[in-house]
């Protein structure tokens, strides 16, 4: 018998995915200003409310923004800058007179977490860095003489560099000379019950690898996996290994009850000539792909059943931001409010629409073409001996990733036999067709195979 969790896990992420269309309260979203050519508060806020998108994070506290988001029910980040840090610190006046300015004004707007400078602690600045606990401390000093403080959450901003290690993700731990100053850290958010927020990038992970194996890593797209030896699981993606290896160096350090919140995440549809990997297709590939992973439900292998909230980056381009052109390239939506490409966030739709298959285009080339699709009536199924770890993954993957599983829920045409190997062969059936039977699609870390032997048996149908 296949074990029941799974399938109940199973089960309730198609639940989800079948629902009506609605806001998700994981999807966030992250609203710079470093432009002059944005829409006005007001538009975006009705933007906003046409999407699923049901957070946004903001880098200060704009109140034309804030107000605009006032009875709309999106949740709201704001942020206190790093020159704001060491006054914060040292005057717990100024941390009363900066709640009174920017958020006590605002009582219909939904603040729900200020945070405290953004990657402080990989700064370089080492008396920021000192300052840093001392002003979140103040801030939420200032919430709670405000009646607030269960309210509006506190935390700080990271980069993945706080991370010595992160591969494989069960080694994830911390730098050590941050040493007192994240225990610290992590200590107020296990107090404050306020998350650790991670700026996560696979893009820049691919950047230092830019093999096509990475880059398919890196979009959620078929894959031979990243294998962990101490937890023996083959990690399938790269947002869930850099969640997981935040998630090990917590629980190293104490912090296994702090939530995990992802500020930012996201991949430029631009670049210059040198920033391999910067296209619209790997745009639309890693981000619709991430939204569908996290609608999925099926979380990451060391924190599953829940998805991360996560913000995406960015709402829309910023084109005053300095550097390459893929900083001002990272925009989901334009200024006159079309997409910029579609990743499945409108209301109208609840999945992001099926992606291609993209090899690593360097800005100016022309992209490869992917691999030719099978010609033939032909169907995807498990390899002979292949272990059921291996076989679970591959229908959480398969499951998790677009392919039709009611049919082997308890009532389903292929429910029976109740096995794992039997529900495994139809889900990586089910994946491969819905992925336009590309033989990528039917990798599964080298324990898959396409066969012209049509596997369906009486009742259970396998398409082709």
């Amino acid at each position: 018998m296949a074990a029941s969790p799974p399938k109940l896990l199973i089960l309730f992420c198609l639940l989800h995915l079948l629902s009506p269309s609605k806001s998700e309260s994981f999807i966030g979203v992250n609203y710079g200003q470093v432009a002059n050519n944005l829409p006005p508060p007001s538009a975006t806020a009705k933007l906003l409310q046409s999407t699923a998108i049901q957070k946004v994070r903001l880098y200060g506290a704009d109140p034309e923004i804030i107000k605009a988001l006032a009875n709309t029910g999106i949740g709201i980040i704001i942020g206190a800058a790093n020159g704001d840090i060491p006054a914060l610190a040292s005057d717990p006046n100024f941390a009363k007179n900066w709640i009174s300015a920017n958020v006590l004004p605002y009582p219909s707007s939904k603040i729900i977490l200020i945070t405290v400078g953004n990657e402080v602690l990989t700064s370089g600045d080492r008396n920021l860095m000192t300052q840093l606990l001392p002003a979140m401390q103040n801030v939420q000093n200032a919430l709670n003489g405000a009646s607030l403080g269960g309210k509006v959450k506190v935390s700080t901003v990271h980069s993945m560099a706080v991370l010595r290690q992160s591969e494989p993700p069960s080694s994830g731990s911390f730098d050590p000379s941050f040493g007192d100053l994240m225990k610290g850290i992590l200590a107020f958010n296990g107090a404050t019950a306020s998350p650790f927020t991670i700026n996560p990038y696979p893009y820049f992970a691919f950047r230092g690898d830019p093999r096509p194996e990475t880059l398919s890593f890196c979009l959620f797209l078929p894959n031979q996996g990243r294998y962990d030896p101490n937890t023996k699981i083959n990690y399938m993606n790269m947002f869930d290994a850099q969640l997981d290896a935040i998630r090990s160096a917590l629980n190293a350090m104490g912090g296994n009850n702090v939530e995990i919140v992802v500020a930012e995440t996201g991949w430029p549809y631009k670049g210059d000539a040198d920033e391999v990997g910067a296209s619209v297709d790997n745009a639309r590939a890693y981000n619709g792909n991430l939204i569908k992973h996290l609608r999925s439900m099926v979380g990451t292998p060391l924190m599953p059943g829940k998805s991360v909230d996560t913000y995406l980056f960015a709402l829309y381009d910023e084109n005053l931001k300095p550097g390459p052109t893929s900083e001002r390239s990272f925009g989901l939506f334009k200024p006159d409010l079309s997409t910029t490409y579609d990743v499945g966030l409108s209301k109208s739709s609840n999945q992001a629409p099926e992606t291609p298959v993209p090899a690593p285009v360097t800005p100016g080339t022309a992209p490869v073409s992917p691999a030719p699709k099978a010609k033939t009536t032909s169907w995807c199924v498990p390899k002979p001996g292949v272990s059921e770890p291996q076989l679970q993954a591959n229908l959480d993957y398969a499951c998790g990733h677009g392919a039709d599983c009611r049919p082997i829920q308890p009532g389903g045409s292929c429910f029976e036999p109740n096995t794992l190997q039997s529900h495994t062969a139809y889900a990586m059936n089910m994946f491969y067709q819905a992925t336009g039977r590309n033989p990528l699609s039917c990798d599964f870390s080298q324990t898959a195979t396409i066969s012209s032997n049509n596997p369906s048996y009486s009742g259970c149908v396998y398409p082709a």
